[in-house]
Protein backbone atom coordinates (compact mmCIF):
# COMPACT_ATOMS: atom_id res chain seq x y z
CA UNK A 1 0.00 0.00 0.00
CA UNK A 2 1.37 3.41 -0.93
CA UNK A 3 1.84 6.28 1.50
CA UNK A 4 -1.09 8.09 -0.08
CA UNK A 5 -3.42 5.11 0.35
CA UNK A 6 -2.52 3.81 3.80
CA UNK A 7 -4.70 4.84 6.74
CA UNK A 8 -3.43 7.70 8.87
CA UNK A 9 -4.51 5.66 11.90
CA UNK A 10 -5.11 1.91 12.04
CA UNK A 11 -6.28 0.14 15.20
CA UNK A 12 -6.76 -3.63 15.43
CA UNK A 13 -7.84 -5.59 18.49
CA UNK A 14 -6.89 -2.86 20.96
CA UNK A 15 -7.28 -3.93 24.59
CA UNK A 16 -6.57 -2.15 27.85
CA UNK A 17 -7.40 -2.98 31.46
CA UNK A 18 -6.85 -1.28 34.78
CA UNK A 19 -6.54 -4.18 37.18
CA UNK A 20 -9.77 -6.15 36.91
CA UNK A 21 -11.53 -3.40 34.97
CA UNK A 22 -11.51 -4.03 31.22
CA UNK A 23 -11.73 -0.63 29.57
CA UNK A 24 -11.03 -1.54 25.92
CA UNK A 25 -12.20 -4.94 24.73
CA UNK A 26 -10.90 -5.28 21.19
CA UNK A 27 -11.26 -1.95 19.39
CA UNK A 28 -10.86 -1.84 15.60
CA UNK A 29 -11.03 1.16 13.27
CA UNK A 30 -9.18 3.00 10.52
CA UNK A 31 -8.93 6.72 9.81
CA UNK A 32 -8.31 8.00 6.29
CA UNK A 33 -5.72 10.77 5.78
CA UNK A 34 -7.17 14.28 5.95
CA UNK A 35 -10.49 13.19 7.42
CA UNK A 36 -12.28 14.07 10.65
CA UNK A 37 -13.05 10.81 12.46
CA UNK A 38 -15.35 11.01 15.49
CA UNK A 39 -15.17 8.50 18.30
CA UNK A 40 -18.58 8.97 19.90
CA UNK A 41 -19.48 7.59 23.30
CA UNK A 42 -20.87 8.33 26.72
CA UNK A 43 -18.70 9.18 29.71
CA UNK A 44 -16.71 6.09 30.66
CA UNK A 45 -16.97 4.43 27.25
CA UNK A 46 -13.17 4.35 26.84
CA UNK A 47 -12.63 7.28 24.47
CA UNK A 48 -9.82 8.95 26.40
CA UNK A 49 -8.12 5.59 26.92
CA UNK A 50 -8.03 5.11 23.14
CA UNK A 51 -6.44 8.54 22.70
CA UNK A 52 -3.88 7.96 25.46
CA UNK A 53 -2.92 4.64 23.90
CA UNK A 54 -2.55 6.05 20.39
CA UNK A 55 -0.53 9.02 21.67
CA UNK A 56 1.85 6.62 23.47
CA UNK A 57 1.10 7.96 26.95
CA UNK A 58 -0.49 4.64 27.88
CA UNK A 59 0.80 1.18 27.00
CA UNK A 60 -1.66 -1.14 25.24
CA UNK A 61 -2.25 -4.62 26.66
CA UNK A 62 -3.08 -6.34 23.38
CA UNK A 63 -3.66 -5.55 19.74
CA UNK A 64 -1.79 -3.30 17.34
CA UNK A 65 -2.03 0.34 16.35
CA UNK A 66 -0.22 2.51 13.84
CA UNK A 67 -0.25 6.29 13.50
CA UNK A 68 1.14 7.87 10.33
CA UNK A 69 2.55 4.45 9.46
CA UNK A 70 4.46 4.03 12.74
CA UNK A 71 3.75 1.31 15.27
CA UNK A 72 2.56 2.70 18.60
CA UNK A 73 4.20 -0.09 20.58
CA UNK A 74 7.59 -0.35 18.86
CA UNK A 75 8.09 3.15 17.40
CA UNK A 76 6.69 5.52 20.05
CA UNK A 77 9.19 8.31 19.32
CA UNK A 78 8.20 8.36 15.63
CA UNK A 79 4.52 8.41 16.61
CA UNK A 80 5.06 11.36 18.94
CA UNK A 81 6.83 13.25 16.15
CA UNK A 82 3.76 12.71 13.95
CA UNK A 83 1.02 13.85 16.32
CA UNK A 84 -0.29 16.58 18.52
CA UNK A 85 -2.72 16.07 21.39
CA UNK A 86 -5.24 18.59 22.67
CA UNK A 87 -6.91 17.42 25.86
CA UNK A 88 -10.20 18.33 27.49
CA UNK A 89 -8.82 21.49 29.08
CA UNK A 90 -6.90 24.22 27.29
CA UNK A 91 -3.17 24.08 28.03
CA UNK A 92 -2.41 27.77 27.43
CA UNK A 93 -0.36 29.86 29.87
CA UNK A 94 -2.83 32.48 31.01
CA UNK A 95 -0.10 34.88 32.19
CA UNK A 96 1.21 35.18 28.62
CA UNK A 97 -0.42 36.81 25.62
CA UNK A 98 -1.72 34.73 22.76
CA UNK A 99 1.31 35.66 20.69
CA UNK A 100 3.72 34.82 23.52
CA UNK A 101 2.13 31.40 23.99
CA UNK A 102 2.65 30.57 20.33
CA UNK A 103 6.21 31.90 20.22
CA UNK A 104 7.10 29.92 23.35
CA UNK A 105 5.83 26.64 21.92
CA UNK A 106 7.56 27.30 18.59
CA UNK A 107 10.86 27.83 20.39
CA UNK A 108 10.38 24.72 22.54
CA UNK A 109 9.81 22.73 19.35
CA UNK A 110 12.94 24.27 17.82
CA UNK A 111 11.13 25.88 14.93
CA UNK A 112 12.81 28.50 12.77
CA UNK A 113 11.29 32.00 12.79
CA UNK A 114 8.90 31.49 15.74
CA UNK A 115 7.52 35.03 15.47
CA UNK A 116 6.44 34.41 11.89
CA UNK A 117 4.83 31.08 12.85
CA UNK A 118 2.92 32.82 15.64
CA UNK A 119 1.71 35.57 13.29
CA UNK A 120 0.49 33.04 10.72
CA UNK A 121 -1.42 31.00 13.31
CA UNK A 122 -2.98 34.08 14.87
CA UNK A 123 -4.29 35.00 11.44
CA UNK A 124 -5.44 31.49 10.64
CA UNK A 125 -7.41 31.14 13.88
CA UNK A 126 -8.81 34.70 13.84
CA UNK A 127 -6.96 35.81 16.95
CA UNK A 128 -5.06 38.79 15.52
CA UNK A 129 -7.12 41.39 17.40
CA UNK A 130 -6.44 39.59 20.70
CA UNK A 131 -2.84 38.63 19.95
CA UNK A 132 -1.27 40.93 22.54
CA UNK A 133 -3.80 40.42 25.30
CA UNK A 134 -3.15 38.02 28.15
CA UNK A 135 -4.79 34.66 27.54
CA UNK A 136 -6.53 35.01 30.91
CA UNK A 137 -8.80 37.61 29.26
CA UNK A 138 -9.84 35.25 26.42
CA UNK A 139 -13.26 33.66 26.18
CA UNK A 140 -13.50 29.87 26.38
CA UNK A 141 -13.72 29.56 22.61
CA UNK A 142 -10.76 31.86 22.02
CA UNK A 143 -8.67 29.96 24.56
CA UNK A 144 -9.51 26.65 22.90
CA UNK A 145 -8.70 28.04 19.44
CA UNK A 146 -5.34 29.22 20.77
CA UNK A 147 -4.78 25.77 22.26
CA UNK A 148 -5.47 24.12 18.90
CA UNK A 149 -3.22 26.64 17.14
CA UNK A 150 -0.40 25.79 19.57
CA UNK A 151 -0.86 22.10 18.85
CA UNK A 152 -0.29 22.68 15.12
CA UNK A 153 3.18 24.13 15.51
CA UNK A 154 5.56 21.83 13.66
CA UNK A 155 2.80 20.76 11.22
CA UNK A 156 1.90 17.36 12.73
CA UNK A 157 0.01 15.26 10.18
CA UNK A 158 -2.30 13.81 12.86
CA UNK A 159 -4.02 15.63 15.71
CA UNK A 160 -6.04 14.14 18.56
CA UNK A 161 -8.80 16.32 20.01
CA UNK A 162 -10.13 14.76 23.21
CA UNK A 163 -13.56 16.27 23.90
CA UNK A 164 -12.42 19.73 22.75
CA UNK A 165 -15.68 21.57 23.52
CA UNK A 166 -16.30 20.26 27.04
CA UNK A 167 -17.59 23.10 29.20
CA UNK A 168 -17.86 25.65 26.38
CA UNK A 169 -20.92 27.79 25.69
CA UNK A 170 -22.78 27.32 22.36
CA UNK A 171 -21.03 30.22 20.58
CA UNK A 172 -17.59 28.99 21.68
CA UNK A 173 -18.43 25.49 20.48
CA UNK A 174 -19.29 26.88 17.03
CA UNK A 175 -15.95 28.71 16.96
CA UNK A 176 -14.08 25.52 17.79
CA UNK A 177 -16.03 23.57 15.17
CA UNK A 178 -14.94 26.06 12.54
CA UNK A 179 -11.31 25.61 13.61
CA UNK A 180 -11.58 21.82 13.41
CA UNK A 181 -13.01 22.03 9.89
CA UNK A 182 -10.13 24.32 8.99
CA UNK A 183 -7.67 21.65 10.13
CA UNK A 184 -9.19 19.05 7.86
CA UNK A 185 -9.35 21.53 5.01
CA UNK A 186 -5.59 21.97 5.29
CA UNK A 187 -5.01 18.20 5.10
CA UNK A 188 -4.58 17.41 8.79
CA UNK A 189 -6.06 14.13 9.99
CA UNK A 190 -8.27 14.68 13.04
CA UNK A 191 -9.40 12.06 15.54
CA UNK A 192 -12.09 13.69 17.62
CA UNK A 193 -13.60 12.16 20.75
CA UNK A 194 -16.92 13.52 21.91
CA UNK A 195 -20.01 12.69 23.90
CA UNK A 196 -22.01 15.33 22.04
CA UNK A 197 -24.15 13.85 19.30
CA UNK A 198 -24.60 17.15 17.48
CA UNK A 199 -20.82 17.66 17.43
CA UNK A 200 -20.19 14.29 15.77
CA UNK A 201 -23.04 14.90 13.32
CA UNK A 202 -21.81 18.40 12.45
CA UNK A 203 -18.10 17.65 12.06
CA UNK A 204 -17.33 14.06 11.27
CA UNK A 205 -17.72 11.53 8.54
CA UNK A 206 -17.13 8.74 9.43
CA UNK A 207 -18.31 8.17 12.99
CA UNK A 208 -17.65 5.21 15.29
CA UNK A 209 -19.77 4.57 18.38
CA UNK A 210 -17.74 3.25 21.33
CA UNK A 211 -19.70 1.54 24.07
CA UNK A 212 -18.31 -0.42 27.02
CA UNK A 213 -14.92 -0.70 25.37
CA UNK A 214 -16.06 -1.87 21.95
CA UNK A 215 -16.95 -0.27 18.63
CA UNK A 216 -20.56 -1.30 18.22
CA UNK A 217 -21.37 0.69 15.08
CA UNK A 218 -19.40 2.70 12.56
CA UNK A 219 -19.77 4.30 9.18
CA UNK A 220 -20.74 7.53 7.53
CA UNK A 221 -23.66 9.46 8.97
CA UNK A 222 -25.87 8.22 6.14
CA UNK A 223 -24.83 4.61 6.76
CA UNK A 224 -25.54 4.89 10.49
CA UNK A 225 -28.97 6.36 9.83
CA UNK A 226 -29.79 3.37 7.64
CA UNK A 227 -29.46 1.16 10.74
CA UNK A 228 -32.93 2.39 11.73
CA UNK A 229 -35.97 2.45 9.47
CA UNK A 230 -37.55 5.87 8.94
CA UNK A 231 -40.52 6.55 11.19
CA UNK A 232 -43.82 7.68 9.75
CA UNK A 233 -45.69 10.37 11.63
CA UNK A 234 -49.01 11.49 10.15
CA UNK A 235 -47.93 10.11 6.77
CA UNK A 236 -44.72 12.18 6.79
CA UNK A 237 -41.53 10.14 6.62
CA UNK A 238 -39.14 11.03 9.44
CA UNK A 239 -35.51 10.06 8.95
CA UNK A 240 -33.69 8.83 12.08
CA UNK A 241 -31.28 11.25 13.70
CA UNK A 242 -27.83 10.34 14.98
CA UNK A 243 -29.33 10.49 18.48
CA UNK A 244 -31.90 7.84 17.49
CA UNK A 245 -29.11 5.62 16.14
CA UNK A 246 -26.90 6.10 19.21
CA UNK A 247 -29.65 5.25 21.70
CA UNK A 248 -30.76 2.26 19.66
CA UNK A 249 -27.31 0.67 19.40
CA UNK A 250 -26.09 1.34 22.96
CA UNK A 251 -29.39 0.81 24.73
CA UNK A 252 -30.33 2.77 27.82
CA UNK A 253 -29.44 2.52 31.46
CA UNK A 254 -26.06 0.84 30.96
CA UNK A 255 -22.92 2.38 32.40
CA UNK A 256 -19.66 1.92 30.47
CA UNK A 257 -16.14 1.27 31.68
CA UNK A 258 -13.96 4.12 32.84
CA UNK A 259 -11.63 5.92 30.44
Amino acid sequence: MSTQQRPAIRVQGLEKSYGELRVLRGVDFEVAPGSIFALLGSNGAGKTTVVKTLSTTLRLDAGTATVNGYDVGTEPAKVRESISLTGQFAAVDETLTGRENLVLVARLRRQHRPARIAAELLERFQLVDAADRRAATYSGGMRRRLDIAMSLIGDPPVIFLDEPTTGLDPQSRIEVWASVKELSGQGTTVLLTTQYLDEAEHLADPIAILHEGRIIASGTLAELKRLLPPARVEYVEKQPTLEDVFLAVVGTGNQGAQG
